[in-house]
């Protein structure tokens, strides 16, 4: 049993509703009244913050906690408070839901997909809520537009709130009393992409070449399109992996801005070498008659060349040869690279007869 359900009439769902109930039910009444959707409705900014406002608290878990035990005047008053009228309240609620208390914990929302944080107006009013507009554009941006049926939730508006700028945010900044404090930017986003390269691109270096597909808004309509672009991305010798090539603003727009695009390198499995650091290694094998008397290879490098590789026997499971200067190139010393280790395997007999066995023992 709840005080009240003067908030979530507001979302149009009830006291037992989830949490994904109460996003939904937020994201079908912020479209709903939103006022780029409603430009002939003068009462759409009211109702938008209402809703906004009633998100803010039952998608915060510990708000909407108090508010079930307690109701929307202990919250607006900030906890008890003798024989206190705490206003008009949600009795029509002009200028939507009032402003919040000192409430402890009251500071931050971890609910909402992000935190929202009450700013002071330094009147009596105590703390507002926050912008509307800021708690819409964040759900949006944090995965609230896959939640329901919109291709494009920003099409919806004619161009929508990464279109038209921070008009919306003065609106509301009016709505809100003429406070003057400057809404906050959402951050730009970076998208990372992996971008397989052989060893031998990254002994050589190389130029790759990669289309890519991203969202931008056509300034003449203020709707969101898609564009194609050819990026040629340089791949310097002796790059890593995990190494960031960095392209700003190539990505999605988004309200923050533009997203930057990191092509992140992951090196292709070579047939011959495993890398470690500016080190090549390469893996021989040898069978025990070779491990007791002695052995030869030949290893093609990173670059091409054809080396001899032996021993005279007897050589060690592990054991390990060094050619200086015949690995990878170093990135940061250029002239300079690392080394090739050949690492020696010795493939013992699955089984030995009696014989073979009692010829060893004579033998060794």
């Amino acid at each position: 049993m709840v005080a009240e359900t003067k908030l979530y009439d507001a979302l149009g769902i009830s006291p037992t509703s989830t949490q994904d109930e109460i996003k939904k039910g937020y994201r079908k009444s912020a479209l709903k009244w939103h006022p780029d959707k409603n430009k002939d409705n003068p009462t759409a900014s009211e109702k938008f913050k209402e809703v906004s406002q009633a998100y803010e608290i039952l998608s915060d878990p510990e708000k909407r906690k108090v508010y079930d035990q307690y109701g929307l005047d202990f919250l607006l008053r900030g906890g008890p408070s003798p024989q206190q009228s705490s206003g008009p309240g949600m009795g029509g609620m002009p200028g939507g839901f009032g402003g919040m208390g000192g409430m402890p914990g009251m500071g931050g929302m971890p609910g909402g997909g992000r935190s929202f944080h009450f700013t002071s107006s330094g009147g009596n009013g105590g703390f507002n809520f926050s912008n509307p507009e800021d708690i819409f554009s964040s759900f949006f941006k944090q995965g609230g537009a896959s939640m329901g049926d919109d291709d494009d939730i920003f099409a919806a508006f004619g161009g929508g709130p990464r279109a038209s700028g921070g008009s919306r945010n003065s609106r509301f900044k009016e709505a809100n009393g003429g406070m003057k404090q400057r809404a906050p930017t959402p951050e730009v986003t970076v998208v990372d992409r992996p971008l397989p390269v052989t060893l031998e691109q990254l002994f050589k270096g190389a130029k790759k070449k990669m289309n890519i597909k991203r969202k931008t808004f056509d300034e003449a309509t203020g709707k969101r399109k898609m564009e194609e672009k050819m990026l040629e991305i340089d791949v310097k010798p002796g790059y890593k992996a995990g190494t960031k090539i960095k392209f700003k603003g190539f990505g999605d727009q988004e309200e923050g801005g533009t997203q930057d695009l990191h092509f992140i390198i992951t090196e292709k499995e070579h047939p011959i070498f495993r890398r470690e650091g500016d080190d090549l290694i390469a893996a021989v094998e040898i069978d025990l008659l070779g491990a007791l008397t002695g052995w030869k290879r030949t290893i093609t490098t990173i670059d091409g060349k054809q080396i001899l590789v032996s021993a005279a026997g007897p050589t060690q499971p592990g054991h390990t040869i060094r050619y200086p200067e015949l690995g990878m190139p170093k990135s940061k010393k250029p002239g300079e690279r690392g080394d090739m280790i050949v690492e020696v395997k010795v493939k013992f007999p699955a089984s030995l007869s009696s014989t073979q066995k009692s010829q060893l023992k004579e033998i060794l």
